[in-house]
């Protein structure tokens, strides 16, 4: 749901299949050397969302695409790599995150 309308529905493991990828990189800078990305990431993962606190590759291997990230000279402050959420789905569906 958003804004009271319904965008999407199904079981979680459909959503998450549907409208999001097996893994999800999370790359975090340091605010005060934030690099610019412009193209840097390109190729990498399907999906980017540079949100103000972290930049989201979404993949299906989120390790190859940590590695891949660091080949291009990127060095983050930290790197996790997890399974895709609902809280995904809804970032792609709406563009906005749970905490807006």
């Amino acid at each position: 749901m958003d804004k009271a309308k319904i965008v999407a529905s199904g079981s979680p493991r459909s959503l998450i299949d549907q409208y999001s990828t097996r893994e999800v990189l999370e790359l975090r800078f340091p605010i005060d050397a934030a690099p610019a990305l412009d193209g840097k990431l390109d190729g990498i993962a399907e999906r980017v969302e540079v949100l103000p606190d972290r930049v989201l590759l979404y993949a299906h291997d989120g390790d190859a695409a940590a590695t891949a990230v660091h080949q291009r000279g990127l060095r983050p402050e930290s790197t996790l790599v997890r399974r895709s959420t609902l809280e995904d789905v809804f970032l792609r569906l709406t563009g906005r995150s749970l905490i807006e």
